[in-house]
């Protein structure tokens, strides 16, 4: 299974921001086991997960939907 652009998207954000995964998944209600499904594509990513992430990342939709060279 290939990871999703919004995943390899997140995972950048995150990078630049110099957050955490773990303090991201608090933001959004999850465990730090949800956020790592969500972002090595063992969960899928819904609208909810993406409206929340934004929320978490302080960023918008489009930021996770650009395509990337991966």
């Amino acid at each position: 299974m290939s990871i999703s652009q919004v995943a390899i998207n997140a995972k950048k954000i995150i990078e630049q921001k110099g957050l955490k995964q773990k303090s991201v998944a608090e933001r959004m209600g999850l465990s730090e086991n949800q956020m790592s499904a969500l972002l090595n594509g063992r969960k899928v990513i819904d609208s909810e997960i993406i409206t929340s992430l934004c929320a978490a990342l302080n960023s918008e939709p489009n930021e996770l939907f650009e395509p990337t060279d991966q």
